[in-house]
């Protein structure tokens, strides 16, 4: 058995040698000035989860994809993300730069736009000279993670600091696949492998960001975890994990350091029945629930897009794609009816950060605490939006490029897509009754504008949309779809598990487990109401009773107003019983009647943390101890959970800086808001899971002076004909 199993190392080393050459052929070389797009190389720039796929690069032919040439890109607003020739022109620099000379062991981890002075942006006109382009870069050195300013006016670094919060920056892809060669090297984990029968050659591996527990081992290391599953016979993978086997590898030494395996008993689901893809599915006959369905636009979309600056109906906004955050909506404007005049609303929106947590404190799961943006990158892991599925018929898309781990810059296809929404909702309406002798019925449609982007974090998908609609509102919608992270479990029916034992979650096929989890996304919401300085409001309604003598009612709701003076002052709970608005207001704008101009927060459906604030995840997701947060803005302060998130020790949280409880009254301030899900996985969700999503509205109050949506037409017959898709479409 040892020498079949020597044997079989022997192949698989040489074969991973071999797809690691290929790969490494077709990765870019520091001469190379093109771009790479990742929908031709989909071998290399690809999720964490794809170690098995094709060595070589694959073009895919689709002409729904992006064939925009962003070579000769140049930038047309300070805002705009940098372009190919930036990112080169970031390489040559800090290739000449003493810190990447003295060394040939370095990755850049980040190379983005440092964007300018929030008070220059906001001056800057159409027309105005630009302003200075500068690149932001996170570069990790011989184990020591940088910060670097690159002047792209004056070819110069001209900024330098070493990390001083404790964690690392986030893994660059060529990170995450590479680590995963690392335990088939050796004999131990492969033995664990082919003793619960699966082919190494049928392996799919995962890197698992291992947290922070202040074991002597995670000093001056940088950890990742690998697990794996067998991809026999099911695309569908996640649904046969090889429960137990845990290899823990230095990433930066490319060593296995610890393997576990306490799982021996326990086998490999069959997967049988979990392929979910439309080839497979429609072998078993096709469930053809509806007829097709699709929004027609005859004159074409309402919207334009000129570079990154998004013009529709009212609305006004930057949109670029960033590689952290996913999507960055900037300088938001909203047209006032009555004076014909764009009006500020935010100045900046993205995901700062998400938490995924596991309630499984067994050896093989007590880890698995993710925070996808600091630790993979929530832009990396956008994939391409697919036509006709992901957005309908009249999307513009969007490409992001971004740099490789040398600073090569890549393509992103179709990340972000961009349409009109109309699903047959009401925008206003009023009918009166028969009673009042007044034969008026008036309505008007919804139609709204969304920017999507899917992001597929491994066994997760990410569908994040912001949609604008024409009387002012603001919608962050988060929908979750994908496939569950499944324990291996050797029980096949309930009946069979002793009535004090606990799962950690529900049986959902045979020897499947889906674990439960918690889902929280935080937004970071740079509120500029009619100007910068704003201030938080909670609008608390009270019950106030009345006596004998005042009214018949015993009781009434008062709305209660406080003017948050202090960050420890805005950091908010929702409480079902105790109900509040929170508003952002401009208390120097006011309306003809008196009121501040303001925007409000509306949650949604939310869910709060319940782990202990001591315990170590919490502590590095301390911006989930609360669902509101409101901070001074600091250009500094952009990443909930801290600039260097992986092995971080909570030291530079969202939490960290409310800690100061600095003034926040009429100031320039940041609004932060926690979208939260409680998951307790059930059979529905198996093997692969319906979208269940949440939101939250920024919704104007008092902001105009009546609806803003008073003269819009209804539709009538002659404005929607009946259409017939076009041969081309």
């Amino acid at each position: 058995m040892e020498a079949k199993s020597l044997w079989r190392f022997l192949v698989l080393s040489t074969v991973v040698a071999i797809i690691s050459l290929v790969s490494w052929l077709h990765l870019p070389s520091s001469s190379n000035k093109e771009v790479l797009n990742c929908n031709v190389y989909s071998g290399w720039c690809t999720s964490k989860n794809r170690f098995y796929s094709s060595a070589g690069p694959k073009e895919i032919k689709n002409p729904a994809f992006s064939t925009h040439d962003h070579r000769s890109e140049v930038p047309q607003h300070p805002l705009d993300p940098l372009t190919i020739q930036e990112f080169n022109r970031v390489r040559t620099i800090l290739s000449s730069h003493p810190l990447f000379k003295s060394s040939s062991s370095y990755s850049l981890s980040s190379v983005v736009l440092e964007e300018p002075d929030k008070k220059l942006v906001l001056e800057w006109k159409k027309g105005d000279p630009p302003l200075p382009r500068k690149a932001s870069v996170v570069a990790a050195v011989k184990g020591v993670s940088h910060v670097l300013t690159v002047d792209l006016e004056i070819s110069q670094v001209t900024s330098l600091e070493t990390g001083s919060a404790s964690g690392y920056p986030t893994m660059t892809m060529e990170e995450m696949v590479g680590v995963l060669e690392v335990p088939l090297k050796s004999t131990e984990f492969n033995r664990s492998i082919i003793k619960r029968g699966v082919n190494l050659a049928d392996l799919a591996c995962l890197p698992i960001s291992s947290g922070w527990y202040g074991t002597p081992v995670e000093e001056n290391r940088r950890l990742i975890k690998v697990q794996c599953y067998s991809k026999e016979g099911t695309v569908n993978f996640y649904m046969k994990p090889i429960e137990g086997v845990t290899a823990l590898v230095d990433m930066d030494r490319k060593e296995v350091l610890a393997i576990s395996d306490d799982g021996q008993n326990i086998p490999v689901a069959n997967g049988s029945n979990t392929d979910y893809r439309y080839s497979i599915q429609k072998l078993n006959g096709e469930l053809r629930l509806l007829n097709p369905i699709s929004l027609e636009q005859p004159k074409g979309p309402s919207f334009t897009v000129d570079g990154h600056l998004v013009k529709w109906a009212n609305w006004e906004f930057h949109l670029r794609p960033d590689p952290r955050a996913g999507t960055i909506i900037s300088q938001v404007k909203v047209r006032d009816p009555d004076t014909l005049k764009l009006r500020n609303v935010m100045y900046k929106g993205f995901t700062s950060e998400l938490f995924v947590p596991y309630m499984d404190p067994t050896e093989g799961w007590y880890f698995k605490t993710y925070m996808d943006a600091g630790e993979y990158g929530f832009g990396l892991q956008a994939m391409p939006l697919d036509p006709l599925n992901d957005c309908p018929r009249n999307a513009y898309y969007m490409d992001g490029v971004f740099a490789s781990s040398d600073g090569t810059p890549y393509l992103q296809p179709n990340m972000i897509c961009i349409f009109e929404s109309y699903a047959g909702d009401i925008a206003w309406r009023h009918a009166e009754c028969p009673i009042t002798n007044l034969k008026v019925t008036e309505v008007r449609p919804k139609v709204t504008l969304v920017v999507r982007m899917a992001a597929a974090v491994a066994n997760y998908d990410y569908i994040v949309d912001w949609e604008f609609q024409t009387d002012g509102l603001i919608r962050s919608k988060v929908g979750l779809s994908g496939i569950l992270m499944v324990k291996g479990t050797s029980y096949e029916n309930m009946e069979q598990v002793p009535e004090n034992e606990y799962l950690y979650g529900t049986l959902l096929s045979e020897n499947i487990i889906g674990v439960i989890h918690d889902h929280f996304i935080t937004y970071h919401l740079d509120m500029d109401v009619d100007g910068s300085d704003n201030s938080f409001v909670k609008v608390k309604l009270k019950k106030e009773e009345t006596s004998s003598e005042e009214s018949p009612r015993k009781s009434y709701l008062k709305a209660v107003k406080k003017v948050a003076k202090t960050e420890k002052e805005a950091e908010i709970r929702l409480k079902l019983y105790e109900p509040s608005e929170f508003h952002v207001v401009n208390p120097m704008k006011k309306t003809r009647v008196g009121n501040p101009v303001g925007y409000k927060l509306v949650p949604g459906g939310t869910a709060a943390s319940l782990l202990d604030p001591e315990d170590p995840p919490q502590k590095r997701a301390a911006f989930t101890n609360n669902q509101i947060w409101v901070t001074p803005y600091n250009k500094t302060e952009q990443w909930a959970g801290g600039l260097f998130v992986y092995q971080s020790k909570g030291d530079d949280t969202l939490q960290v800086w409310s800690d100061r409880d600095r003034p926040i009254e009429n100031r320039d301030i940041v609004l932060w808001y926690t979208i939260g899900f409680h998951h307790i996985p059930c059979q529905e969700d198996y093997p692969i899971m319906p979208t269940v999503s949440s939101s939250f509205d920024l919704k104007p109050v008092n902001f105009f002076e009546r609806n803003p949506i008073l003269g819009v037409p209804p539709n009538f017959e002659e404005d929607l004909p009946v259409c017939q898709a076009h041969k081309s479409a």
